[in-house]
């Protein structure tokens, strides 16, 4: 699969060396590029490449102003490309793949690229299981509900839960990989999330979390608890019906009684 890509930056000496960078991937096309916001909402609207790399310092629109011209259309992935740490947290709220300081480091742009290659290829089945569902409705109707169910359960357990969660703690934007998380603590409208060897605090309530994380791996244990299941170690049994999880960390986490049965079904 080829990915379609737009440079856009007002510094050509900018573009031309990440272009040189991007030359080391074989499936990446650079198909235009453009030295100013406005001259780039209309190429991406023309072009519809599957990339955008975006400065967001530029005269005129920036690269903010950029993504939400293009949101009358589906929008392409963007990653920024700023000298500018304190556009980071902006960056990820626009759901931006990456955000890379100048000059772009090797290596992270490589493991950016592989990030747009998963959201593409994510992005693909989607596009066949909607062109599978028009072929079961004029062949096959009876079959269209099946499909349906099973394809909407497939989504929820591959493509709709985060894989990577980014957490604003002290200053800092932190990355932290979900399968990483042992548990998560309710703290007022603050989660404590602890990955075994850290815990970082995220402005987010509990009921917002659980629709982001996977309910096959992540289960609330307490009112204001929740677990891996993957790394449950030990249960450890307590009065009155309680219980502990002991995690792969060595930390223990209470599982209060009106809890029990749903963590019964997960650990053995």
């Amino acid at each position: 699969m080829t990915i379609r890509t737009i440079l856009v930056d007002d510094e050509k000496l900018a573009i031309q060396g990440l272009a040189h960078r991007l030359a080391a991937f074989e499936d990446v096309e650079i198909i235009d590029t453009c030295a100013n916001g406005r001259e780039a909402i209309r190429k991406i609207k023309t072009e519809k490449p599957d990339l955008v790399f975006l400065d967001i310092q530029m005269p005129g629109f920036d690269g903010f102003s950029v993504v939400k011209g293009v949101m009358d259309i589906e929008p392409p992935l963007f990653v920024f490309v700023t000298a500018y740490e304190e556009h980071a947290i902006r960056a990820f709220e626009a759901n931006a793949v990456n955000y890379l300081m100048k000059p772009v480091d090797e290596i992270k742009l490589a493991d950016t690229i592989e990030r747009v290659r998963q959201r593409l290829a994510e992005k693909k089945s989607a596009e066949d299981a909607g062109q599978l569902l028009d072929v079961l409705a004029e062949v096959a109707p009876e079959r269209v509900a099946d499909f349906v169910e099973t394809t909407q359960a497939v989504s929820e357990s591959e493509g709709r839960f985060e894989k990577l969660i980014n957490v604003k703690d002290r200053g800092q934007i932190f990355r932290v990989e979900v399968d990483t998380i042992e548990h998560i603590e309710a703290a007022g409208d603050y989660m404590i999330i602890s990955t075994g060897d850290n815990s970082l605090v995220l402005r987010e309530t509990m009921k917002d979390l659980e629709r982001r994380l996977d309910p096959r791996k992540f289960q609330r244990v307490h009112r204001s608890t929740i677990v891996n299941l993957d790394l449950v170690r030990q249960v450890r049994p307590h009065t009155n019906g309680e219980c502990f999880l002991v995690l792969e960390s060595g930390a223990e986490v209470k599982v209060s009684r009106s809890y029990r049965d749903v963590v019964a079904r997960f650990v053995h």
